[in-house]
């Protein structure tokens, strides 16, 4: 009878021993009631409890969390936009902060959500879409510093609050794909519009570059035929004693007569002859003058 009844308080003092026991892990927190009353916060590692009387009432996750709320809102020029946002939080590791975490809030997650869907809906409206896309950083900034405020007393910490995503209807974005692709081809245009231009332009300034050579390519021609024919009037009055005049008229003719020789060079089924007698004279007399001033040169 003795060893039953020590078999017994050895079996009761192992389970008694088992039930006071509380073991936490890393990055949580129970909740420790006696008989009905917050008594204490058990961190990570073993601890002890009076059975029966101490119950852990709640665990408490540490770590940071992330709750990603979907938002649906309309902006200023009437589109339906879906915005999600993702929050990143966590529970402060003071006991005040764990305790009020878990007893002062009933449902931490739906509140969080409730407050995220009225700020980003009283923000939202107030733009038109391509505004929300350039203040989406401000669109969450409002958000943490809303929920800090919201939710410090409460034992929570709202780390970084983002907007993750931006889906306006799909007529809308076919819209927006469509305007965004004529604005690149109209760019694009403009761009190629203004390659033609200084191409044109180049062109342009290169043809009076080479106009302007020309022109002085022939001046100078010009000069040397004005100087070729100076010189030869001058032979002609001082070997022949003829008049400026005679000597002027006969070398235009020859000059003519020059021309309707290359002419009839160019075409061989053409003769060109002249029948000015007096002319043939004076190509004569013009020609023994030559050689009698040739003939001076020489000695």
């Amino acid at each position: 009878m003795e060893n039953f009844i020590i078999i017994i308080s050895i079996v009761l003092g192992i389970i008694f021993l088992l039930l006071s026991i509380i073991i936490v892990n890393q990055k949580q927190a129970k909740i420790i009631q006696r008989l009905g009353k917050f008594q204490s916060v058990r961190r990570a590692g073993i601890s002890l409890r009076i059975p029966l009387i101490d119950q852990v009432v709640g665990v408490q996750n540490l770590q940071i969390q992330e709750l990603r709320v979907p938002v649906e809102t309309i902006t200023q020029d009437k589109v339906t936009l879906k915005i999600e946002v993702a929050i990143q939080y966590l529970i402060k590791t003071d006991v005040d902060s764990i305790k009020n975490s878990f007893y002062e809030l009933a449902d931490s997650t739906a509140q969080i959500e409730s407050f995220v869907f009225d700020a980003v809906r009283a923000e939202v409206p107030k733009m038109e879409l391509d505004m929300v896309y350039e203040n989406k950083d401000n669109i969450a900034n409002t958000v943490m510093e809303g929920l800090n405020s919201l939710l410090s007393n409460y034992g929570f910490d709202i780390k970084k609050t983002l907007v993750v995503d931006i889906l306006p209807d799909s007529k809308v974005v076919d819209a927006m794909n469509a305007i965004n692709e004529q604005k690149r081809l109209r760019q694009a245009a403009e761009e190629k519009g203004e390659a033609d231009k200084i191409l044109i332009i180049k062109a342009a300034e290169a043809e009076k570059e080479s106009k302007k050579l020309q022109g002085e390519g022939v001046a100078l021609q010009q000069m040397a035929v004005l100087k070729g024919r100076e010189k030869a009037i001058k032979d002609l009055t001082v070997g022949t004693n003829m008049e400026i005049k005679d000597a002027t008229e006969l070398v235009m003719k020859l000059i003519d007569q020059d021309t309707l020789i290359s002419m009839g060079e160019k075409n061989k089924n053409v003769i060109f002859m002249t029948s000015d007698i007096g002319m043939k004279g004076k190509v004569m007399e013009a020609m023994v003058g030559a050689d009698v001033v040739n003939a001076q040169h020489k000695n």
